[in-house]
C-alpha cells in the first residue's frame, strides 16, 4: 500500500532536493545518493531521479544509465525476434533504494514502474531495462515484477521494454 505523503518523481536538482537525511539501511547506496551521485551525473554516466516528499525530502531514488546486452544471453524466444547483432542496447537502472521511513509502502514498485516508462518512452530506442540485483532478495523483488534473469546471471535480470 502506498503513502498518503503526496510524492513527485523528478530528475536529482542537486541544489534543490535534500539528500543528506536519507537513509535505506545499505551505506554503499546512502553514499552514493550524498557524495557520488553528482559527479555521475555530471559526467553523463547516469541519469537519477529522486521521489521528493514535503518540501524537498528525497525518500527514494534510482538511476538509469545506457547499456548493451549480449544476444547470446537473452533467451531464444526473445533473440529469434532481434536483429542478430552481438549485444543490443539496453536501459541499465544501476541502483534502485527507499528510504527506511518509506520501506513497505510500495515506494519501490513506484520507482520501477517510473524507471520502466522512462525506459520505454526514451527517444533512443532500448529492447530491455537491465537490473544488477544486490542480493537474492532484491533478485526476487524484481522477479516478482515480471523480471527474467539472463543466461548464467542470476542476479542479472531484464524485462523486455516492448509492452510497456
Amino acid at each position: 500500500m502506498m503513502t498518503q505523503v503526496p510524492l513527485q518523481i523528478a530528475a536529482l536538482d542537486t541544489a534543490e532536493h535534500d539528500r543528506s537525511q536519507f537513509t535505506c539501511g545499505v551505506l554503499a547506496l546512502d553514499r552514493y545518493l550524498r557524495e557520488q551521485v553528482s559527479q555521475d551525473i555530471r559526467r553523463r554516466v547516469a541519469a537519477c531521479f529522486v521521489a521528493i516528499s514535503g518540501p524537498s525530502r528525497v525518500s527514494g531514488y534510482y538511476t538509469l544509465a545506457a547499456a548493451s546486452v549480449p544476444l547470446t544471453d537473452l533467451p531464444a524466444d526473445l533473440r529469434r525476434k532481434l536483429p542478430r547483432y552481438r549485444a543490443i542496447p539496453a536501459v541499465r537502472m544501476g541502483r534502485l533504494a527507499v528510504d527506511i521511513a518509506f520501506k513497505g509502502q510500495g515506494l519501490g514498485g513506484v520507482l520501477l514502474v517510473d524507471a520502466l516508462r522512462r525506459a520505454a518512452h526514451s527517444e533512443i530506442p532500448a529492447v530491455a531495462l537491465i537490473v544488477d540485483a544486490k542480493d537474492e532478495q532484491a533478485a526476487a523483488f524484481y522477479q516478482h515484477h515480471g523480471f527474467m534473469t539472463l543466461a548464467d546471471s542470476p542476479l542479472t535480470l531484464f524485462l523486455p521494454l516492448a509492452g510497456i
